[in-house]
């Protein structure tokens, strides 16, 4: 994979306000609900929820918030979630993924295409964007955890697409299909990762002036308060932004 040094601002994440962390909280609740709901209740059997837990503690998510999320989905009444991507486009053509975990399509589609649409943006059809994006698994892993001669070769062994030394972490690239094989064998070695997740990365970045990234900027916080989208994705270069 090669241009791993973008990655840094391909995925626009807030919170680091306070403000922020309950909707922070909010959505990772919501997918380890729909995780444990899905799957066994018990982290060590199920790939997605571990790695749902795992976010929420990079978050520093209280232990409480994310029993009850596990509990909620034992809940008959509970709202059935399922995971939806839209595709569409920022202000000067800018490719957007966003992947959401809703109760009413209608409803996401509609609250979406209203923020695109008040910001120089339009919603596109299922394929629109996604065609510029690789659909990878992404796992992050600290220096201080293992060397590489050991990393690379667990990486080799495994069948991951790359193993990318980064300046402070390695960087294990694989298919979307293995992601959870893989990082269930390399949890083996490495009980913490710094990050993973299954993710969209860009073929080819778009450079952007500073007052065009504050208008993708606009779109972008805009979407993240909607409280059905859970990931966006975005081909513009942000990496000298974080």
């Amino acid at each position: 994979m090669a241009g791993h040094s973008h990655w840094a601002g391909i995925k626009h994440k807030k919170g680091r306000a306070d403000k922020e962390r309950s909707k922070i909280f909010s959505k990772i609740s919501r997918e380890i609900t729909v995780a444990a709901k899905l799957g066994d209740k018990d982290p060590d059997m199920n790939p997605r929820l571990r790695t749902a837990i795992q976010a929420a503690k990079q978050a520093n998510m209280p232990k409480d918030n994310i029993s009850r999320a596990i509990s909620k989905s034992e809940m008959s009444e509970d709202k059935n979630y399922e995971s939806l991507r839209y595709e569409g486009f920022g202000p000067n053509n800018i490719a957007l993924i966003i992947e959401t975990l809703t109760d009413n399509k209608n409803r996401s589609a509609s609250s979406i295409r209203t923020v695109l649409q008040k910001n120089g943006g339009r919603l596109g059809e299922t394929g629109s964007t996604s065609h510029l994006f690789s659909n990878c698994g992404v796992i992050h892993v600290e220096k201080d955890k293992i060397n590489e001669e050991e990393i690379f070769e667990i990486a080799i062994n495994l069948g991951a697409k790359d193993c990318i030394n980064l300046k402070n972490i390695f960087e294990i690239i694989t298919a979307k299909e293995d992601f959870y094989k893989i990082k269930t064998e390399v949890e083996k070695k490495v009980k913490t990762f710094n990050h993973s997740s299954i993710e969209w990365r860009p073929f080819n970045y778009i450079d952007l002036t500073k007052d065009k990234r504050d208008q993708l900027f606009e779109v972008l916080d805009a979407l993240e308060e909607l409280d059905d989208v859970q990931n966006i994705f975005t081909n513009a270069n942000l990496k000298n932004l974080q």
